[in-house]
């Protein structure tokens, strides 16, 4: 009889090539979030809020190992909070002076610091955790002012869109770079990148946008194309940056929680720069 340890070892994802835990691991994350956007509001903030809280714990723990002593727990609090009082303002739930809110919230992280005795360099903590609140949860708090901006409802066609938009960029980057990569992007921060790769990336998101302006009738086409060109350049410095923080810290990936991806920062950096564009593009246009 076949032991079932072995049956079950075959379905093991750490058995996979990186690029076959790439996929897998695209495969399922992709599928939740996009159906839980589409099915509704409420799952879809479930699904980011989660995905806020695990990026900026990331963000404040790979500080630590550069010595850094963010607070981590109501950091991650506040993060939280704003983008919490961003849904609830754009579900009209709540009013938009919550948002004043936030900064009675945000300068309690003084008066914690005040009664860290051990901390040497309470400032440098204090910067950090405010870092991690601009660097990841305004921007995912900015993705509801993005869903909420044509009509004041809610449109996961924005949201599913957009990511839609910055996977394909990612997957053509990839691809390309990995058969035709040889003119290097950024070499100093990250050796791999190639331009043959940020036109194959360019290339497959301007795809999927003209796809979508055919499809997805929340916004323009033009503006389908628009938000396509702010994910390919910020999507991609999103992810230079990135590469330069963990090259400060001299670590390759920012955590192992996503298999073949690495960490959750790692897999949405080129969304934390894209985020603040879009909600200002679709705003604004």
């Amino acid at each position: 009889m076949r032991s079932p340890f072995r049956v079950r070892d075959r379905f093991n994802i750490n058995n996979y090539s990186n690029l076959g835990q790439r996929v897998i691991t695209g495969i399922i994350g992709a599928g939740i979030i996009v159906a839980g956007s589409i099915i509704s509001p409420w799952l879809y903030f479930l699904i980011f809020g989660l995905i806020l809280a695990f990026s900026q714990m990331e963000f404040y723990k790979l500080s630590g190992l550069d010595g850094m002593l963010p607070l981590k727990s109501f950091g991650t609090f506040l993060g939280l909070s704003i983008f919490t009082l961003s849904f609830f303002i754009g579900m009209e739930h709540l009013n938009e002076k919550y948002y004043f809110l936030i900064f009675p919230l945000a300068s309690l992280v003084f008066f914690i610091k005040l009664y860290r005795k051990t901390d040497k360099k309470p400032f440098t903590g204090i910067a950090f955790t405010f870092l991690g609140l601009f660097y990841v949860a305004v921007p995912f708090s900015l993705l509801n002012v993005a869903a909420f901006s044509v009509d004041g409802s809610f449109h996961y066609e924005v949201i599913v869109g957009a990511l839609f938009i910055l996977w394909a960029s990612d997957s053509g980057a990839y691809f390309a770079g990995t058969k035709f990569g040889k003119t290097k992007l950024f070499e100093r921060v990250s050796p791999k990148k190639s331009w043959e790769g940020f036109l194959g990336g360019a290339a497959a998101a301007f795809l999927v946008a003209y796809f979508l302006g055919k499809n997805f009738k929340s916004i323009e086409e033009w503006q389908w194309l628009g938000m396509a060109t702010i994910i390919i350049i910020a999507g991609t410095y999103g992810d230079l940056i990135e590469s330069l923080f963990k090259r400060s810290i001299e670590i390759k990936d920012s955590g192992k929680s996503l298999p073949g991806h690495g960490g959750f920062m790692d897999r949405f950096d080129g969304l934390l720069l894209s985020a603040p564009f879009i909600a200002a593009f679709l705003k604004i246009f």
